[in-house]
């Protein structure tokens, strides 16, 4: 029955692959660029491989009269690795057009920006995107807005090829990030549907905020995809710096602070439910984590020059007036934090000094709201740490005394408290781990603690040879393949991934 899913899956990202030939099509008549050909014949490849896995499924759910019954209920194991599966076969297939148009002439660097694109990464081997046709940098774009909020929502909001009793809660909750999912109805379709409607309404008004500046309408469109989705792809090599306009920073840096927002807060806002989105804890602590790391950087800015122990580029700071370093601060912080990884037009923190590096480090590992399309480990598990810690001092104080975690005034279960120092615990053994693995690959130690912990946040650039003025092209076959990992482990918050690898997983008792 599973093929089903698959093949509708499939038959999905043809669709949306096709939209991008047609816009390859317009830039043919227009401007004579080549890659209709290759988008096309990469959307039929991907639509037939979706119809013969459609086909499969249906035949293996016949009946014996001939009749067509809907799709079994899905258990847990299923939703697991229906979730992993669904989004390795987005990446195999995402990489076509890159290798049909010649864009990328390998396997490994074309399934590299592929999963890159889905998972919102935004780590990319490219290093002449301005060369690139319109169709191939559009379709480029589209991966991680399909990625953005995710493969699953979009299939539960559009798609309603599950049985009735299906744990959808289940296939939701194994991919969207966060402690828990937050219903916005009683039925988990409505929900995904309500998220997507968000979704799309503040991409519309991010495009048409880019296009009322510099912009024009191909580029405004393509960034929007890739704000709202914290990616960071952008259709130039310079990315959003390429403008050098205070005006497209500033909206951008609004877009992807709402970008990092739970979007269920969106929903109770648009119902006039001002109350919840102000009393929200998470959210405070996203823009108080922001304010905080803005005044950071901006003082670094002045103070780093007379830090005699660190070398620093004085040259790659922005204009010595305080408006054009708070404005790169802030640029700087919230690409970070968010996870897009977008680059202004001061953007080069590893010239920076070594007293920038730590605090871009800790806003990788942090993130942005659960529940919003940014990486990282997000702000709510942090504050579930930290009070944690804070109760086990008291209960050290008070060993009477009984002590809970509170988030915006709710109880954090027992069980959910575990599961969120679990995956602390497992995000730190995976960074060593990956540390180590890239380390042998070749590359250099800082450079991948830095690639490690990109790409399992979804961060997008690296430091040094692998950072905001390069691209992972240089990177060894085996390092490009650990990170394309690891990007898939991230966005799938690692239980989803890492359970599929675990004998019990597999155990029919």
């Amino acid at each position: 029955m599973k093929a089903k899913i698959y093949g509708v899956f499939i038959l999905v990202e043809a669709f949306f692959m096709f939209v991008a030939s047609m816009v390859a099509l317009y830039y043919n008549v227009h401007a004579g660029e080549q890659d209709v050909v290759s988008l096309l014949a990469s959307t039929m490849v991907t639509g037939i491989f979706g119809f013969i896995l459609l086909s499969a499924g249906r035949e293996k759910s016949r009946q014996g009269d001939g009749r067509v019954k809907k799709i079994d209920n899905l258990t847990m194991k299923d939703s697991f690795v229906l979730v992993t599966v669904a989004w390795v076969l987005f990446a195999v297939f995402g990489m076509l057009p890159f290798i049909f148009t010649g864009t990328i002439d390998n396997v490994t660097d074309a399934f590299f920006e592929s999963m890159s694109g889905f998972t919102t990464t935004g780590s990319t081997i490219m290093d002449n995107i301005d060369a690139q046709p319109h169709g191939i940098l559009f379709w480029r774009s589209m991966t991680q807005w399909l990625g953005g909020l995710g493969i699953i929502v979009l299939f539960l909001a559009i798609i309603p090829v599950l049985n009735k009793n299906s744990n959808k809660t289940m296939l939701f909750s194994a991919e969207m990030s966060g402690l828990s999912v937050k219903k916005l109805h009683p039925k988990m379709a409505v929900t995904a549907r309500h998220l997507w409607l968000i979704y799309m309404f503040l991409t519309i008004a991010c495009f048409l905020a880019y296009w009322a500046g510099p912009m024009n309408i191909y580029d405004a469109a393509c960034h929007a995809l890739t704000t709202m989705a914290s990616g960071g792809f952008s259709t130039h090599q310079a990315s959003i710096g390429y403008y050098n306009s205070s005006y497209v920073e500033y909206i951008c840096v609004l877009f992807m602070i709402m970008s990092g927002i739970n979007f269920s807060l969106y929903y109770f806002l648009s119902r006039g439910d001002i109350r919840y989105f102000a009393k929200n804890e998470e959210l405070r602590w996203f823009l108080g984590v922001v304010a905080f790391a803005v005044i950071v950087v901006t003082t670094l800015f002045y103070v780093a020059p007379d830090v005699t122990t660190v070398t620093t580029d004085i040259e790659s700071y922005p204009a010595p007036n305080f408006e054009s370093r708070f404005r790169t601060a802030l640029f700087h912080v919230t690409a970070i934090v968010t996870s897009t990884g977008y680059q202004g037009s001061c953007y080069d923190y590893s010239l920076w000094g070594g007293l920038f590096l730590v605090p871009t480090l800790l806003l990788m590992l942090s993130g942005a709201c659960a529940g919003s399309t940014s990486g990282g480990i997000k702000v709510i598990r942090w504050m579930v740490c930290l009070k944690s810690i804070r109760n086990t001092i008291k209960q050290m104080l008070h060993p009477s005394a009984v002590f809970t975690v509170k988030i915006s005034k709710e109880v954090v279960p027992n069980d959910t408290l575990l599961r969120t120092l679990n995956f602390l615990f497992f995000y730190v053994i995976l960074c060593v781990v990956s540390v180590v693995v890239l380390v042998i690959s070749g590359c250099d130690f800082k450079e991948g603690v830095f690639n490690a912990i990109t790409a399992l946040s979804n961060m997008g650039p690296g430091v040094f040879s692998t950072g905001p003025d390069a691209s992972f092209s240089g990177l060894s076959v085996m390092a490009k393949w650990v990170m394309s990992f690891l990007m898939l482990i991230g966005r799938l918050e690692i239980y989803t991934v890492l359970l599929i690898f675990t004998p019990t997983f597999w155990n029919k008792k």
